[in-house]
């Protein structure tokens, strides 16, 4: 039985150590892509703005900063972690930090201005005239799929502040939060495999030293009391 137990032991550490060295090259390979996103994030030297108390703030405000943490919190359900809003560290490289960027560019996008010029009266197919002009347009909240693309007005005002740059902008900015996201399952991926590496090899050495320990009591000579003779 304790030789049994044994070799159980031994697998088991065995099974350990592959779970621990996995653990590590987790952690290596997580290392080297958290590495590359900052310094990704310091080419790009992307900072948010805080004042003199640690606040946010959007153009000097620190109401235009509630509102975009509102957008992001509220509107699109993020989870902010605060930690990774540091003053001392503006640097754009964390989830929260580029999420709540994008929700910068998004906010200032949704509630743009932009002017509209008609060159000609338009009538569309409900028979609506809509005469030669200069338009000023102001969305009130419109997402790209928001506009009504047969109001000639509403049509061209899209493409004007729904542009390129405000897609690539937030595209890559959602591309960077999924990544530090991403590295922060890797790091935890990493820890889980090493506890239960750390798990399965102290329980196999421990069942070996437990049957070493065994067989040395079972190999030793019993005591036996000595005998007197009156």
């Amino acid at each position: 039985m304790n030789g049994r137990l044994k070799v159980i032991g031994v697998m088991l550490a065995v099974f350990g150590l592959a779970f621990i060295a996995g653990g590590g090259y987790a952690y290596y390979k997580t290392d080297q892509g958290a590495k590359a996103l900052q310094a990704f994030s310091a080419a790009q030297n992307v900072k948010l703005n805080y004042n003199e108390e640690g606040q946010l703030v959007d153009r000097g405000e620190v109401e235009g900063a509630q509102s975009i943490m509102s957008l992001l919190v509220n509107d699109w359900g993020y989870a902010v972690n605060t930690a990774e809003l540091d003053p001392n560290d503006p640097l754009v490289n964390t989830a929260s930090e580029y999420m709540y960027q994008m929700a910068t560019i998004s906010y200032h996008t949704l509630h743009g201005a932009t002017t509209v010029v008609l060159d000609e009266d338009v009538t569309t197919e409900d028979g609506t005239v809509f005469k030669a002009g200069t338009y000023e347009f102001q969305n009130d909240g419109r997402y790209w799929t928001g506009f009504d693309r047969s109001n000639p007005i509403e049509g061209a005002a899209r493409e004007q502040i729904w542009t390129g740059t405000a897609h690539a902008l937030i595209g890559e900015l959602g591309v960077g939060s999924v990544t530090a996201s991403t590295l922060q399952v890797g790091l935890g991926i990493a820890a889980f495999m090493a506890g239960i590496g750390a798990t399965f090899l102290l329980t196999g050495l421990g069942l070996v030293w437990a049957t070493q320990a065994q067989t040395e009591r079972a190999k030793a000579p019993a005591l036996r009391p000595a005998t007197t003779t009156a």
